[in-house]
């Protein structure tokens, strides 16, 4: 094995994942270890925080790897402990000829860098038209049989996967009227403690979206001032009573498995026939990057159809280790391209993938999509939580307008010539030059409480706000 510990703390992504798999080289969490040094392979299962232990292969010659834990950093601390091991005690491995069914399936799924083509059977060449049209018996009765224990598997991974998200939710239920039952004054206070534990057990039952979304619950309410984090806390928690109930309703809706469990691949959706495609012209509002508690940092691109005769948005999710620092964006705010996109099934589609670009996009103003006809420049957001009350940020247009400052709440955008005098709140900072310039139409995000401003047409062009 060509393992040493330089090479694990240049794999490593902190020093907070190295400490972590220090401890986890004590034999007592590792049940199972085996190795296959003719194909350079060591493997285990490492006693996690669930019932089940996580299953952990290195392959020691190019350093690729696999492990069945939920974590999001790259490598996890289970594999570091594992590459651990056989650099400092390569003896704890019991040495086998044969891989398990599972580190075969592992090693059959990925691609070796510089891996050249698979060869083509011996006796392929100069084979005659008849030897070649001639049906081979064995080969199909295999593939079938493999097919079906495949598929077998698949439909036991779904069941066990929907019986421990059933369990998770129950949990939450308990949890959440834990939370009523203790106040909610108490609960801000002390959120940051309980998301996490609770996040931690909705994880170990297969539910890593919904802890996802919990764990980043405290850092929310922190960003608010104290006096909103109340009712911030009450809106998050009945999205996520809404959620368990749909979900429970339509466990297998994909836009619910989605934020309960896990997402689909770019290829399920492109593969996919119901999924919406749009071909238009598109303009890059702005962007939008958080760094998660997860160790991921979230980079959202939101992007407006130029062709749309009503207002269409879309966002391009895109999600990589806080670790291998900022990534340098396909997009800059501004930009206009053409393309095909095709969206993520949903209620409310949104979320997209770029399937096809197909080049630059003529510069100019935005269309004119007749803002405000009812008045009410919330009305796109009012349909939009009809539909999909679980969801909070969502793209809107606004009619003429500017911005003012009050020194006591902050910056408010301000309808022009609108006597009911509407008024909303901008979240953040502002920079103190928009002060009072008129906005022909701007484009933001609403969450319910306030705007997050992303881009802007105005008498002197276009303004990027975010």
């Amino acid at each position: 094995m060509q393992l040493d510990l330089k090479t694990i703390e240049a794999l490593a992504p902190d020093q907070a994942s190295l400490g972590a798999a220090a401890k986890l080289t004590k034999r007592s969490n590792w049940p199972r270890l085996e190795t296959n040094e003719q194909l350079g392979l060591i493997w285990g299962e490492c006693q996690g925080s669930g019932s089940n232990p996580y299953r952990v292969a290195f392959d020691t010659r190019d350093h690729g790897y696999k492990c069945t834990c939920p974590s999001r950093k790259f490598p996890c601390k289970h594999i570091l402990g594992l590459m651990w091991i056989g650099a400092t005690a390569p003896a704890s491995f019991d040495r086998v000829d044969q891989t398990p069914e599972w580190v075969n399936d592992w090693l059959g799924r990925r691609r070796k860098p510089g891996q050249p083509p698979t060869p083509a059977p011996a006796g392929a060449e100069g084979k005659s038209i008849d030897e070649a049209a001639r049906p081979e018996q064995s080969a199909p009765i295999e593939d079938a049989a493999a097919a079906e224990r495949r598929a077998a598997a698949q439909r036991k991974r779904a069941e066990d996967t929907r019986s421990a998200v059933s369990a998770a939710l129950d949990e939450l239920d308990q949890w959440l009227a834990d939370q009523l039952r203790l106040g909610l004054a108490g609960f801000v206070d002390a959120s940051s403690e309980r998301c996490r534990r609770i996040a931690a057990r909705l994880v170990d039952l297969k539910a890593t979206a919904l802890a996802g979304r919990i764990d980043e619950l405290p850092a929310k309410l922190m960003a608010l001032r104290s006096e909103e984090r109340p009712d911030a806390a009450i809106r998050e928690l009945g999205k996520l009573v809404l959620i368990a109930k749909a979900w429970r309703a339509a466990p297998d809706d994909a836009e619910l498995k989605r934020l309960v469990s896990t997402s689909e691949t770019r290829d399920q959706i492109l593969a996919n026939p119901d999924a919406v495609q749009v071909e238009s012209d598109w303009e890059v509002l702005g962007e939008k990057i958080e760094t998660r508690r997860d160790g991921l940092v979230s980079h959202a691109t939101w992007l407006l159809d130029l062709k749309s005769p009503t207002p269409r948005f879309a966002v391009l999710l895109d999600f990589f280790p806080a670790s291998a620092g900022r990534r340098s964006g396909a997009f800059a705010p501004g930009d206009r391209f053409k393309a095909r996109l095709v969206f993520y099934p949903s209620r409310v589609p949104l979320r997209a993938l770029v399937a096809e670009r197909l080049g630059d996009a003529s510069p100019g103003n935005w269309p004119d999509f007749a803002l405000n006809a009812a008045g009410d420049p919330l009305a796109a957001y009012a349909a939009f939580q009809d539909g999909a009350p679980w969801l909070s940020d969502w793209p809107i247009l606004l009619p003429a307008g500017a911005i003012a400052l009050d020194e006591k709440d902050g910056a408010w955008w301000q309808a022009a010539n609108d006597p009911h005098g509407i008024a909303l709140p901008v979240a953040g900072s502002v920079n103190q030059t928009l002060l009072g310039l008129d906005l022909e139409v701007t484009a933001a995000l609403w969450n319910g409480a306030r705007l997050e401003l992303l881009a802007s047409q105005s008498n002197i062009g276009r303004l990027d706000l975010s």
